[in-house]
């Protein structure tokens, strides 16, 4: 009998156990906080104003690092159906609908985790609805839940060049939300210690920026794959000395990878670009897939998303309100179609996988005919996936690792 054939795994990375003490402390952390009442915590959009939160000394939760969690568990899908059942769409973000279905229903994936028996109750929620419109309605529906306040951003959406006055409106907008949160931590505004979590906001993102281009290296030494497990800090540390530390110890580790001449997939052939959100539930499966076809994803526009390099502590308002208007998201078709055409000067790749997430239109941007004209622009195959950032009832696994095979022939031909 012939002897099966392995199967391909991820190369773990040494920093592992500290990303995941970094990522169990995150948690510990607020919920000693939430029983003791030691701290005032701050609900917060992944996107949104961290930097003045933690510099008013409250400690921030982010549901939809826990949405993704919900993903990756595989809880996601069950628990969206009481969402729906009271009133929201299954077309609406997975991330929304699943992280009620788990409050409405008293689960979450910090149990088995951490042994935590539920998310912190929050102080004050606020958003930034330059991720979208959905995170508005997500922390009003928790505002009127536990009757706590909610304040928020609204962010320029569709924006091409940035304008003067896009950003002193935002900056505003930000500056504005002070005595709301005064009230609720009971301390004045400290500029000095904004502008300190500012500047190790900054500090994160370039370290940040610099693991994600080491995929440049060829062969990469990591896959899209693993930054979605290694951005965690870059979402819930930002604005920490923690942040900071574990992005040197990362990007210290990459670089003794490129540096051996270690990548990621052994034998790499081909090298693929992400664009769009990933699919929580099926991180290892795509993975193990890719690396048995000898193909790495090298880079995505998603994992650039906590990247806020435009950070300047002396200017902490304006240089905010400057990075959380680039962002890739809120941007027009002609911007992102040339962004994308700059990430491949930098990662050299072969394709373009497009992941056309169906509760996440925001973040599929195959639906206008950008991949068509990105394929011929640029001279190279793309794939669209239909699938879901939570919701797996929206993925054909079999459907899915075809096209993608068929997809990696197609690259073999050229």
């Amino acid at each position: 009998m012939a002897e099966e054939k392995k199967r391909p795994l991820r190369k773990e990375f040494k920093s592992g156990k500290v990303l995941k003490k970094l990522m169990a402390d995150h948690f510990y952390e607020l919920d000693e906080a939430a029983k003791s009442g030691s701290k005032k915590i701050a609900w917060c959009t992944s996107v949104g104003p961290a930097e003045l939160l933690r510099g008013m000394g409250f400690l921030v939760y982010y549901p939809e690092n826990h949405g993704a969690m919900l993903g990756a568990t595989r809880m996601a899908t069950e628990l969206i159906p009481y969402a729906n059942a009271i009133g929201y769409s299954p077309d609406i973000c997975s991330y929304l609908t699943s992280d009620i279905g788990s409050f409405l229903q008293k689960r979450t994936p910090l149990t088995k985790a951490y042994n935590i028996e539920s998310v912190p109750k929050p102080d004050v929620l606020v958003f930034n609805t330059n991720q979208c419109r959905d995170v508005q309605d997500w922390f009003s529906w928790y505002s009127r839940e536990l009757n706590v306040p909610v304040i928020g951003i609204h962010t320029h959406r569709d924006i091409g060049p940035i304008r003067e006055y896009q950003i002193k409106d935002i900056a505003k907008q930000i500056e504005d939300l002070i005595p709301a949160l005064e009230k609720v931590s009971g301390e004045k505004f400290d500029m000095d210690r904004f502008k300190e979590a500012v500047a190790l906001s900054r500090r994160t993102s370039e370290l940040w920026r610099a693991c994600l281009e080491a995929a440049a290296a060829v062969p990469s030494p990591w896959t899209f794959f693993d930054a979605t497990i290694h951005m965690g800090p870059a979402v819930v540390a930002r604005g920490t000395q923690e942040g900071v530390d574990y992005y040197e110890l990362l990007l210290a580790e990459l670089k003794e990878r490129i540096d051996s001449g270690v990548g990621a997939v052994d034998g790499e052939k081909f090298r693929l670009y992400w664009e769009g959100m990933p699919i929580w539930g099926k991180l290892r499966a795509l993975s193990e897939q890719f690396a048995s076809l000898k193909a790495c994803v090298v880079a995505s526009t998603y994992c650039n998303s906590w990247i806020f390099d435009q950070f300047d502590p002396e200017e902490p308002f304006e240089s905010m309100a400057v990075a959380y208007t680039e962002l890739f998201i809120v941007r027009d078709e002609p911007f992102k179609e040339q962004y994308i055409r700059d990430c491949h000067d930098l990662f050299r790749f072969d394709g373009i996988i497009f992941h056309d997430a169906k509760t996440c239109p925001n973040n599929s941007n195959n639906r206008y005919g950008m991949p068509e004209r990105l394929s011929r622009n640029l001279g190279i195959p793309v794939l669209t996936i239909n699938g879901d950032l939570n919701d797996l009832r929206c993925y054909s696994e079999e459907q899915a690792k075809t096209n993608i095979e068929a997809f990696i022939e197609q690259l073999e031909e050229s």
